[in-house]
């Protein structure tokens, strides 16, 4: 069976992104929860111990707070409170801090440190996974155990005003409620407004017991702008008078004799030096948490802040509120928040948050009972029962007091490492899927690698033995053993597979399918060996017609490709891998001057004396003059160098990686307030170039609309405040931007209309090669326009550099040393993989701009946002490979087997990458260091596969109607 190697290529892709889904839904784990499906009850809770007594008392301490005021602000970090700063930005928080009735903590968030699982987080003092970066976006409401549930449940009156988060995943159990939008980061004044408009009068009321304010303006700023920007100060002293104003209207309610109130403090997360937020460095995930109630002793002083796990503080909450703790809570009890009650309670409190520890590990661990944690609870409950007899029997001497803290000793280390080791047990991994999976990547992988040379060669086809492989015998028995080893491990998992879950005719698809790709795989094997039938004295490996031999740029591309596939075995080239791609880029600009240099010089005597012979047959003159021709040659010597200068440039405009993205870098130069008319030159001279590189091949009606385009580009950033107009003052009161961002849109649109029609007449009406051409690069010219609205200001640098490079390289060296599609392909992936990372991205997820999924946007559309963000986090890799397209679909001399060489290549490019990742998350599955890189670069190898995926269908299709045409 003959295919094509661009629909080959194409189908297993497809299937491939299929394989990698079923890995992704087996590694991302499930949390610890409690196998119970029902909650947490005040009669379900233990009895307090007594050792030797029938008086085994069920009692529960008094509630430590009547009424708790939480004021969490969104992206807080801690430094903003407890740092150098912290009298400047918020004194009177900074005052309570140093000499009120409070206590201070540094609060670590867990990764991923993303608004809605840090909710679940505080709500119900479990780990969330990276799956619910994901459900971030359209939050579901959340049915397991938690504080708000519990408090309802006890009758608590709750009042929320802010994120509307917070309403999806609890929805009817407030009392009052009014929620704002999280996604539309543009806005940093009205979204917190809403909710201090409310603040007035609900303290003047009493008909409530728990309010909790979620303000959203501080992330929205560090989205914009960063957390060095000069809003941040004026946002953080809003959020002081704020907490000053709760503060001073709950002390007047404070009556004699009755419980004290507890006013909390806190962030969902902190924010990177960027201003983003999602990763594990020490700015995302420290945030501080201040609790402040006339329970507490008064300060005389600073002290340094302790350091307490987010998740500490739903039991603290709960217990404080005379509430259970969340059955799947793996935090531990504030032991400050008890120092002023009785002993008996602080054991009695301590007690209960152990038992639903120790409830937890037994339902998540099988060896339970060798855990350190839980040998030391069972000796503090022991220890406590003795000491309840004794309290019991009346005994006052020094002795029950100092056997009561020593036993209070116990119980925090016996808590301390429970909550650990759950911590560390972040989920169960759905091994069956994961394994899955991978067999299916690495057959589909196998079968590219096995086609090379075929698709590679001049007929551009790939012969399958589809039905020689389904009509074996082999085929069969492999079914049948496939489908007994499914049998065995759903009858006997101990956990639920989701490739157990699925119906049993989409898994006896997915067995057929495997069964059948290796049979064809053994079948292509056999083939390719040298011991097969050979055709006068040659295998057929080595036919005329797949014969080909691997130049000096031949071995640097493969041999470049294949060692960044093998560095992604190491966590630090995970984490720098940026580097990787600066050094092979480098390597292949000098390697390309070699070739140019080679071509001029080396050959240039042989190019003489042919010019001489023809000269001397004709004695007309040659088609191009001399001046032109040695132009052209000096031309194409600078192109590598000029590039080179444009990478080591670019890279100096964005830190990026773990290590080194804290230091200070041009883009932070230029955003500063003092350097705005530098960016304001820049960034219009490389509007006016990206113009003129774009242009050339546009129609007039699309140049006008590019040029209208790009001055609303810069008009745009003019309203946001990046950029001045020469007549505009620095001190102007910035907008959105909504009305210049839609202006530009609707030239957008109109250029991919102009270009999609051109393209369309071209295929349907007439075949004119001229006329696709230009439709194909009119699309490209409004991708670019799209993405010069979509990027700041300081990253227009970025891809004025890449038009420019791209012009180059296409001009005086793709066509003139007549690279093939092959190399070409592989030059345009690697420059891809670098101008992703020349943007400022990396592997952590907390490089993701958000802020730009709301550009033009009054309110937070849920599809044009993703897209957005989508577009441009991954415009260096889609405009290399759109240009791609357009390079080899251009040209009268273009073949379609350049078409399908180029999309086979680009699917070999994806595929080696993503399953040899897979094989090393395999491999580390057990290292908690998976979640701070390795689920970033998993979804970012997942989405870069599906955008390879639609580009190898688009060159499909491209190739169907040439060749039908």
């Amino acid at each position: 069976m003959k295919v094509r190697s661009s629909v080959f290529a194409s189908f297993i892709l497809i299937f491939e992104v299929f394989g990698v889904c079923l890995f992704l839904r087996g590694f991302f784990p499930v949390p610890v929860k409690s196998s119970l499906s029902s909650k947490n009850k005040l009669s379900d809770l233990p009895a307090e111990p007594l050792t030797g007594g029938s008086h085994n008392s069920s009692r529960l301490p008094q509630p430590l707070f009547k009424r708790v005021v939480i004021m969490l602000v969104d992206a807080m970090r801690e430094d903003f409170v407890f740092g150098v700063n912290g009298r400047t930005y918020m004194p009177y928080t900074r005052h309570l801090v140093e000499r009120g009735s409070s206590l201070s903590f540094v609060a670590k968030a867990r990764a991923p440190t993303v608004t809605m699982p840090r909710i679940k987080a505080l709500t119900t003092g479990s780990i969330p996974g990276f799956i619910d970066v994901i459900m971030n976006l359209n939050s579901p409401a959340l049915l397991e155990d938690n504080l708000i549930w519990q408090a309802k449940t006890a009758g608590k009156r709750i009042v929320f005003y802010g994120d509307d988060t917070w309403v999806r995943l609890f929805p009817k159990h407030f009392m009052e409620y009014d929620g704002t939008t999280s996604f539309f980061v543009s806005d940093y004044t009205e979204v917190d407004n809403n909710v201090t408009r409310h603040l007035e009068s609900t303290l003047k009321r009493d008909d409530w017991d728990i309010l909790i304010l979620h303000y959203l303006g501080l992330d929205h700023i560090g989205h914009i702008s960063g957390p060095h920007s000069s809003l941040i100060q004026p946002k953080l002293l809003e959020m002081d008078d704020i907490l000053k104003k709760i503060h001073s209207a709950l002390i007047p309610k404070e009556a004699e004799g009755s419980l004290p109130y507890l006013l909390v403090l806190c962030g969902d997360h902190g924010m990177s030096e960027t201003g983003s937020h999602g990763g594990s460095s020490e700015p995302e995930v420290n945030t501080p948490l201040v609790l402040i109630s006339p329970a507490f002793k008064r300060k005389v002083g600073m002290e340094k802040p302790g350091v307490v796990e987010q998740v500490d503080l739903t039991p603290t909450l709960a217990l404080g509120l005379g509430l259970p703790v969340s059955q799947n809570s793996v935090g531990r009890l504030i032991p400050g928040v008890l120092e002023e009650t009785s002993l008996r309670d602080q054991l009695r409190f301590l007690h209960l948050n152990g038992h639903q520890l120790s409830c937890l590990l037994k339902d998540s661990m099988q060896d339970y009972q060798k855990e350190v944690g839980f040998e030391q609870f069972r000796v503090a409950e022991k220890a406590h029962g003795s000491w309840m007899k004794l309290y019991l029997e009346g005994n006052t001497s020094e002795t029950l007091t100092n056997m009561g803290k020593k036993v209070l000793k116990q119980y925090l280390e016996a808590l301390a490492a429970m909550s650990s080791a759950l911590s560390k047990q972040l989920g169960k991994y759905d091994m069956y899927s994961m394994i899955a999976g991978m067999v299916f990547v690495f057959q589909l992988l196998l079968v590219l690698l096995l086609a090379m040379p075929e698709a590679l060669s001049g007929a551009a086809s790939v012969d399958l033995p589809v039905f020689p492989a389904l009509l074996s015998l082999p085929f069969y028995l492999l079914c049948l053993l496939l489908a007994s080893v499914h049998v065995l491990v759903c009858t006997s998992a101990e956990s639920s597979c989701y490739f157990c879950s699925l119906s049993w005719g989409l898994v006896f698809i997915a067995i057929a399918f495997s069964s059948a790709m290796f049979c064809i795989l053994v079948s292509m094997a056999t083939r390719r060996l040298p011991l097969g039938p050979k055709i006068h004295g040659k295998s057929p490996l080595m036919s005329s017609s797949s014969e080909w031999s691997l130049s000096e740029l031949d071995v640097l591309l493969l041999a470049g490709t294949i060692g960044h596939t093998l560095s992604l075995a190491a966590s630090s080239f995970v984490e720098e891998e940026h580097q990787t791609w600066y050094f092979l880029l480098n390597t292949l600009c000098l390697a390309v001057f070699q070739d140019v240099c080679r071509k001029y010089f080396r050959e240039q005597s042989s190019g003489d004396e042919e010019e001489h012979i023809l000269l001397s047959k004709d004695c007309h003159p040659p088609a191009y003059p001399k001046a032109e021709i040695c132009s052209e040659k000096w031309l194409a010597l600078a192109t590598p160098p000029f590039t080179l200068v444009c990478c080591r440039l670019l890279r100096s405009l964005n830190q990026t990686g773990v290590q080194w993205a804290h230091l200070p870098d041009v883009g932070h130069w230029l955003n500063s307030s003092e350097h705005k008319t530098v960016l304001s030159l820049l960034a219009a001279f490389c509007l006016v170039l990206i113009y003129f590189l774009v242009q050339r091949r546009c129609s007039w009606v699309s140049k006008i609309a590019l040029a209208l385009g790009l001055l609303g580009v810069y008009s745009y950033r003019a309203a946001v405040g990046n950029v001045l107009f020469p007549w505009q003052h620095a001190g102007r009161n910035t907008s959105k931007g909504t009305v210049e961002a839609r202006f530009v849109y609707v030239f957008v649109l109109g250029i991919l209309f102009t270009g999609t029609k051109d393209l369309l007449r071209s295929q349907i009406i007439t075949a004119d090669a001229k006329l696709k051409s230009r439709g194909l690069w009119e699309i490209y010219s409004g991708l670019v326009l799209l993405v010069c609205l979509l990027f700041r200001a300081h990253n227009l640098p970025v891809l004025c550099c890449c038009l420019l490079i791209q012009t180059l390289m296409a001009q005086f060296i793709w066509k003139k040393l007549h690279y093939d599609a092959a190399q070409t392909t592989i030059m345009h992936y690697w420059f891809g993989q670098a101008f992703f990372y020349f943007q400022g991205n990396s592997n952590n997820i907390a490089t993701i701009d958000i802020s730009v999924g709301f550009v033009g946007l009054e309110s937070y559309v849920e599809a044009p946002a993703i897209f957005l963000t989508a577009l441009s986090t991954y415009a260096g890799p889609l405009l290399w490979a759109c240009h791609l397209v357009c390079y080899l679909s251009s040209g009268r001399e273009r073949s379609p087997v350049a078409v399908s060489h180029g999309c086979y290549c680009l699917a070999l490019l994806r595929s080696v990458p993503a399953a040899a990742y897979i094989v090393l998350v395999t491999v580390l599955r057990y290292h908690l260091f998976i979640w701070s890189v390795f689920s970033p670069k998993l979804l970012y190898e997942s989405m870069h596969l599906l955008l390879t995926a639609g580009v190898c269908l688009f060159f499909n299709t491209m190739e169907q109607s040439r060749s039908s045409s």
